[in-house]
């Protein structure tokens, strides 16, 4: 198994959609750590993709070893609206068997490095609960909760609370 020395970060490109999703569609069949609720195709992920070019504030990195995607961590806009230009959306997804790994921490640091130089004010994340995982990773990287969604999501038959977290950039 690679360990997360070995894997090497980097941005996402075409090439890497059919892998990229199917970290993804894992995550909407079987957690709650999205509100997808069902799985997509390479081709429907096409316009998601194409929202993360290599540069500006809207970026995707993925981590890889041995020609494998581990892991992917996103920025991408925040709202739709002009005055939110400043702010980002960020998230981090790891496959399933790379998780615990260090590939997540890996991944922000390269993501928060890039957007270093960019007209940004904040990144935001949300985190459906429980997710302890994900709670550590944005903590470490200085995120801060400042909202709570209580049972703003139906899935798996139940409803789950969104934590909502902020980071100043």
């Amino acid at each position: 198994m690679t360990n997360h020395t070995e894997a090497q970060i980097r941005p996402g490109t075409r090439a890497d959609l059919e892998q990229l999703t199917a970290i993804y569609n894992h995550y909407v069949i079987q957690t709650h750590s999205t509100f997808d609720t069902v799985a997509s195709t390479a081709e429907q992920r096409q316009p998601w993709l194409a929202a993360h070019p290599g540069h500006g504030p809207h970026r995707l990195f993925v981590a890889e070893a041995d020609g494998r995607v581990l892991g992917y961590a996103t920025s991408s806009q925040f709202r739709a609206r002009p005055a939110y230009r400043t702010s980002v959306e960020t998230a981090v997804y790891c496959a399933p068997d790379a998780g615990g790994r260090g590939i997540g921490t890996l991944l922000y640091t390269a993501l928060f490095e890039a957007l270093a130089d960019q007209d940004l004010h904040r990144a935001y994340a949300g985190i459906a609960l429980p997710n302890e995982a994900s709670v550590r990773l944005h903590t470490r990287f200085g995120f801060r909760q400042c909202g709570l969604y209580t049972e703003s999501g139906h899935k798996f038959g139940r409803y789950w609370d969104v934590a909502r977290f902020e980071r100043p950039l």
